[in-house]
């Protein structure tokens, strides 16, 4: 059985009858548990934790979170680990909680398919802001249109993406990338507005961000990656979604 706090179980059990969000903690250190399950109850999320990695990923096929909170170092099974094989199943948004604050170490955890990464110390309030955003890429956008450029087609309301009629599966945040790019099609859209569009303010400088998940939807949209004919790079500047010519 996945392990929960004492300490955290009493505020988790009395947020199962609220109709917010879930938010499943995966997280080895007690106090950092309790402390967001404290805050998260308080602001209308249920909260579930687990101390392992194992443990982890069984709670969140039985649970089914709408989004987990996920440190790198834990007892049995690194973060990134975690991260891969949860996302052989899910596209549950997944932000990192982490004391590593390296560059390659916040790419090779968005290269595993984390949505995004938080050093700590952290603030409640960015946290916090961080989960509604991640929460609002996840969320299908109602009667909104569909998108087509060439046969590559978004049905926003369904969130389903096709290429030449082939259902292509997107993370929350390689959707919500891909659909800013549909949006603005043909169109150059510089690293700062991208990155806010995606992710919000105070990610402006988060370029590796992009480079990331540029490449992930190039690999899973692409004919040939190395080859894009979709997304395509404005050297030092951004990124555009190729329109095709008329016939």
């Amino acid at each position: 059985m996945p392990k929960t706090d004492t300490a955290t179980a009493g505020p988790g059990r009395g947020a199962e009858m609220a109709p917010g969000p879930r938010v499943l903690v995966i997280d080895d250190e007690p106090a950092i548990c309790r402390l967001l399950a404290v805050a998260l109850v308080a602001h209308g999320y249920q909260v579930r934790d687990a101390r392992t990695g194992g443990d982890g990923l069984s709670l969140a096929a039985t649970w089914r979170p709408d989004l987990v909170v996920l440190d790198l170092g834990l007892p049995d099974v690194e973060g990134h680990e975690v991260i891969r094989r949860l996302r052989e199943w899910s596209a549950v948004p997944v932000i990192v909680l982490s004391v590593r604050h390296q560059e390659d170490e916040k790419v090779k955890a968005l290269d595993a398919g984390a949505d995004d990464y938080i050093t700590k110390p952290f603030g409640m309030g960015e946290l916090l802001a961080r989960i509604r955003s991640a929460l609002r890429r996840a969320s299908p956008s109602a009667g909104e249109p569909v998108i087509r450029v060439g046969d590559l087609t978004l049905d926003l309301a369904r969130r389903q993406v096709t290429v030449a009629g082939r259902e292509v599966h997107l993370t929350p945040t390689e959707y919500a990338l891909l659909k800013v790019l549909a949006a603005e099609a043909g169109r150059v859209l510089t690293h700062r507005q991208l990155l806010r569009a995606v992710w919000g303010p105070g990610y402006d400088n988060e370029s590796q961000y992009l480079r990331v998940f540029v490449r992930q939807l190039r690999y899973k949209l692409e004919p040939d990656p190395s080859r894009p004919r979709y997304i395509l790079t404005e050297p030092a500047v951004g990124y555009r979604l190729a329109v095709p010519p008329e016939p």
